[in-house]
């Protein structure tokens, strides 16, 4: 079973289509055909501390896709504001690891705009 992570805290899969699934080494030609054939892609993160997801989300949402965006895998709560701000709009867990790291820890996280260090050196400035 999987766990599905929003700003909103944990929920179940509510997405009936079908995805695209992109490995974190995914080229250039597999973003294009993903871009032109899908309205949702699923990112795969095969370690926590495998941060090309990050990079190919904000590579995804520059050349322009508007739809669905998810990381899955072994993505922690403490880089869950990474996902939003680099394009995911959500997560997608195991059970394993939502036990690990409860849903009070994701929604911790969760204002993910009020915390960006972007916004601090803004004021500052």
């Amino acid at each position: 079973m999987t766990i599905i992570v929003t700003d909103t805290g944990f929920g179940p899969e509510t997405f009936t289509g079908t995805w695209a699934d992109l490995a974190p080494d995914a080229s250039d030609d597999a973003l294009h055909e993903a871009l032109a054939q899908n309205s949702a892609i699923r990112v795969q993160f095969p370690a926590f501390s495998d941060g090309r997801g990050f990079t190919l989300a904000a590579r995804l949402r520059r050349m322009g896709f508007s739809g669905r965006l998810r990381a899955q895998g072994h993505v922690i709560a403490d880089q869950y504001a990474m996902a939003r701000r680099s394009g995911f709009d959500e997560v997608e867990i195991s059970a394993e690891l939502a036990t690990r790291q409860p849903e009070s820890q994701w929604l911790a996280r969760a204002d993910w705009r009020a915390n960006d260090y972007r916004r601090k050196l803004r004021r500052a400035g």
